[in-house]
């Protein structure tokens, strides 16, 4: 080989080799051109390869339209159930110029539309009922009128049971009062004889036009002429005539007017100085602004909407990351051809964002347009069993649309990030060669992990101390964060572990280790949403189990309280304890009575007993109680009290001879005994042991009249104390102690005892029993609060096992596609049919499994927290909180850990257990 050197004259020296001048930045318009055309290519490019790999494209485009056109669909329901201002008053007032509201005796004032009102003096005179003859003066000549009576309550004797449906009172007839429903079927009720009833009434109750209908109470029945809707009610409604109208306070009654001329301020002020409200129907507004139904009046609201947003954004940008980690690793030599062809990082990093591009215009597009069409679609359905009511316009809340499409094209580049920074630093070499380059834990991405968790949780216990759900939700989503930075450090030290398991496990383990940019997502989406999921049902699950531990029934559990509604129709004891025998199966039935006034008292009385001077608190709970005076209280045990005793609670007082002892307060019979003992002697009986002193309870009355309030009375009486009893404190008084002290006394219902709390079919037949006698209510005692969060819990899981098995599925269906040539190698030496189904099992398992897991821990630890934090707050308070306890959500857990199972059987069912076999030909 023959070099050949450059020959110099003698003497001279070689110049030295000059450096490579770096290109002028550019700046400027040139910047912008050369920006420009980057991007444009890059979408070119995206554009291509969408349409090359379709199925991903389609997993993709689905993943984000999914949510979109679900969270459209919500945005532009909402926006057409939110009537503006002119559809409320043509929905009040239908073809009428105004309604009018007679409210009180003297002058008032209202605002434009008569949505609110006030007195312009400090007293209030309530109104006489009002006729049709003196609106019509008020209003002047030609004017006609028309009274509309709602909520009123009738109870209808039904195929089965009574029901309970709402009426108003109508002359549908006029024109007036026609302009507020729709007419379906039939003809308006001509007499009073007659009813219109609505379509969901006309199922309940099992109707037809021209069948008889009748009061439950039997007292009454009406003819069915007409099926009528009332577009702010579609709920079971009877509109009766108005001379069928029940008699009663005139509360609920508008009236709807037609005047000859306008409804002028010079009229609306006539009409307010006589103490009348009126809506008017204002001239037509312009069109709403295209933000909608927007409302940004509580911050706090609306912060916390955002970060629940946040986290919705999290858990798409999670499931949609490991198809872009894939697209990259098949796009490996493209990517490396255009850095040999001279592109440099930033533009390799557009190459691949721009698919986030493409794909979120194109899920946002897909999604806004089936979410809008889906809500205009479903309309009927929305309005009928959602609210119950019927929108205004045909509208879709064009700023929601907007916003919602601008998040999907965010989730879509932020899923692309990670791809794209990791396709700008690859080897290009290896790239070209198709070689694999083992993956580099990096160790600041596990400080920087450790340290969001760190922080992620102080913020979450500092936003529980201050009660604030938005400082909880951002301490949470800095949690996780922290969490997905720290899990390609976890896959890792989890695949040198597989060095010990059989094949398929060890190569589930390895595939997740090499291809972390797309196994760690996953999992991290699975991580999410079951460590958002159990975090929910913790403090769930301890909410319910505080609010049981501080209820405090009323009665024994089973028991039945009846309290009569009208005063002049009262059944008897005999005729209550009857119906007990046939229709509750008991017939342990006691009369309550209430403490009155004497009979010359013209005010009312109330009787309290008085604690002990060395019993009683000597601080009062207020706002504003300093820190010194609650730490006294907290250490004193007369004032170590709960804080429902001091809020909530009060000292019932009755008078009983010890028949009803028992049944109000589950008292023995030793017990009842000795308290029956003391009242026929003239004591008295309380519950709480506090207020009994020397054997003597300090009994006070005062009397409230009209004028100055009477001075107190004290009297100190033979007391007994019930060891043990249920329900609020009370104070028993015997017929003799009370005309001692000047009392007299009242029926106040009946209290029933049962072995079991009566179903929901018993009550009813019960009630209607007792309806012919006089009208009653009912209350049992079913023994803690009515609230079971077991459904939700199970909910959230559900929730959260659906994103983890589509999470597993995603991961395992890309990662089959990526294994497909080590499946061929595997077939050539030999490996049996069933690996490949097997493999997918253990992909599977690696990551539901791994996801579940960190999900659990994660949430188990943040509802720790938060409840931990609140806890120490409330435990500097005075009085006394119930404190939270920390519980784990077992319902909610044991679906979360079947999950995986399911997960993993999935793949292996729709996993094909044939290998692959590959020819290669020459």
């Amino acid at each position: 080989m023959t070099i050949r050197r450059t020959r110099h004259a003698p003497g001279r020296v070689d110049a030295p080799t000059a450096e490579p001048v770096e290109p002028p930045a550019l700046v400027g318009r040139r910047r912008i051109a050369e920006l420009t055309g980057s991007w444009r290519t890059a979408l070119r490019i995206a554009r291509r390869e969408s349409r090359r790999a379709r199925r991903r494209t389609a997993l993709v485009l689905a993943m984000i339209a999914l949510p979109v056109a679900a969270l459209a669909f919500l945005a532009a329901s909402y926006d057409m159930a939110a009537l503006t201002p002119q559809e409320r008053v043509d929905r009040r007032l239908g073809v009428a110029d105004a309604e009018l509201r007679w409210i009180a005796d003297n002058p008032v004032g209202q605002d434009e539309r008569g949505e609110g009102w006030f007195t312009r003096d400090d007293t209030y005179l309530p109104p006489a009922k009002a006729t049709a003859a003196q609106l019509t003066a008020l209003l002047g000549p030609g004017s006609r009128v028309t009274e509309v009576r709602t909520y009123i309550t009738l109870t209808l004797r039904g195929p089965h049971r009574d029901e309970d449906v709402s009426g108003r009172a109508l002359d549908l007839g006029d024109p007036l009062a026609r302009g507020l429903v729709r007419f379906r079927a039939g003809r308006a009720p001509q007499q009073p004889g007659e009813v219109a009833v609505s379509p969901a009434a006309l199922r309940r109750l099992d109707l037809h036009l021209g069948r008889a209908v009748a009061l439950a109470d039997g007292s009454r029945a009406y003819t069915v002429v007409g099926v009528v809707e009332f577009p702010d009610d579609l709920g079971p409604v009877v509109a009766l005539h108005p001379g069928a109208a029940p008699t009663g306070p005139e509360t609920d009654s508008v009236w709807l007017a037609d005047v000859p001329g306008a409804v002028d301020a010079a009229l609306v002020a006539r009409l307010n100085d006589r103490g009348v409200v009126v809506t008017p129907r204002l001239p037509a507004e312009p069109d709403r602004s295209w933000l909608g139904s927007i409302n940004l009046g509580d911050t706090n609201d609306l912060s916390t909407g955002v970060l629940i947003a946040g986290l919705g954004l999290l858990e798409v940008v999670l499931l949609v990351g490991p198809a872009f980690a894939v697209g990259v690793r098949r796009r490996r030599r493209d990517l490396a051809l255009v850095a040999v062809a001279g592109g440099d990082a930033a533009q390799l990093r557009r190459v691949v964002l721009a698919d986030g591009v493409v794909l979120g215009v194109l899920g946002a597009a897909a999604g806004l347009l089936v979410g809008v069409l889906a809500a205009f679609a479903g309309r009927p359905l929305v309005e009928q069993y959602v609210f119950g009511v019927r929108f205004g316009g045909y509208r879709c809340w064009p700023a929601a649309l907007v916003l919602l499409g601008g998040v999907a094209v965010l989730a879509g580049v932020l899923a692309a990030l990670a791809p794209a920074w990791s396709a700008a630093r690859q080897d290009v070499s290896a790239g070209l060669t198709g070689r694999r380059t083992p993956p580099v834990s990096q160790t600041r991405w596990l400080a920087l992990g450790l340290g969001l968790v760190a922080g992620g949780a102080g913020l979450a216990a500092f936003g529980a101390a201050r009660i604030s759900p938005a400082v909880i939700l951002a301490g949470l989503i800095l949690g996780e964060l922290g969490l997905v930075c720290c899990t390609p450090t976890l896959i890792g030290a989890l695949a040198r572990l597989g060095r010990v398991l059989p094949l398929a496990p060890r190569i589930a383990l390895r595939d997740a280790s090499r291809n972390r940019a797309a196994a760690a997502p996953a999992i991290c989406a699975v991580m999410a949403a079951v460590a958002s999921s159990v975090a929910l049902g913790a403090y769930l699950a301890s909410d319910g189990e505080r609010d049981a531990r501080a209820y405090q029934p009323a009665l024994p559990v089973g028991h039945v309280r009846v309290d009569p509604i009208e005063s002049t129709r009262q059944p008897t004891l005999t005729q209550v304890a009857a119906s007990a025998r046939e229709h509750l199966g008991t017939g342990a039935v006691a009369p309550l009575h209430t403490l009155d006034c004497g009979p010359a008292s013209k005010g009312y009385c109330e009787v309290t007993p008085v604690l002990p001077v060395e019993q009683a608190c000597p601080w009062q709970p207020r706002d504003g109680l300093p820190e010194s005076d609650r730490r006294q209280a907290r250490a004193d045990p007369r004032c170590r009290i709960r804080e429902t005793d001091y809020f909530g609670g009060y000292v019932q007082t009755g008078v009983d001879d010890g028949t009803a002892l028992p049944l109000l307060t589950g008292a023995d019979p030793a017990t009842t005994a000795a308290a029956a003992v003391v009242l026929r002697a003239g004591g008295v009986v309380v519950t709480d042991p506090r207020y009994l002193h020397d054997g003597l309870v300090t009994v006070r009355v005062d009397e409230v009249e009209a004028g100055p309030d009477r001075p107190a009375g004290v009297r100190d009486l033979p007391g007994y104390a019930l060891p043990r009893a249920v329900g609020p404190p009370r104070l028993l008084l015997s017929g003799t102690t009370a005309r001692q002290l000047g009392l007299s006394w009242s029926p106040a219902g009946w209290v029933i005892g049962t072995t079991s709390a009566p179903d929901e079919d018993h009550r009813k037949r019960f009630a209607a029993a007792l309806r012919s006698f006089g009208t009653v209510s009912l209350s049992v005692e079913y023994g803690g609060a009515p609230r079971d969060v077991s459904p939700l819990l199970l909910l959230l899981a559900a929730a959260a096992g659906v994103i983890t098995v589509g999470a597993a599925g995603i991961a395992t269906a890309l990662a089959a596609a990526e294994g497909r040539a080590e499946m061929t190698t595997l077939a050539a030496v030999g490996a049996a049919p069933a690996l490949r189904r097997l493999l997918a099992i253990c992909q599977a398992g690696v990551i539901a499994g791994l996801g579940s897991v960190l999900g659990i821990v994660a949430g188990l630890g943040t509802a720790a927290i938060v409840l931990f934090s609140v806890n120490r707050q409330y435990a500097d308070d005075w009085p006394l909180a119930d404190p939270y306890p920390i519980l784990v959500p077992w319902p909610a857990l044991g679906v979360l850990v079947l999950v995986p199972v399911v997960a993993m059987l999935g793949a292996g069912l729709f996993t094909r257990a044939r290998l692959p076999i590959e020819r290669q030909m020459d």
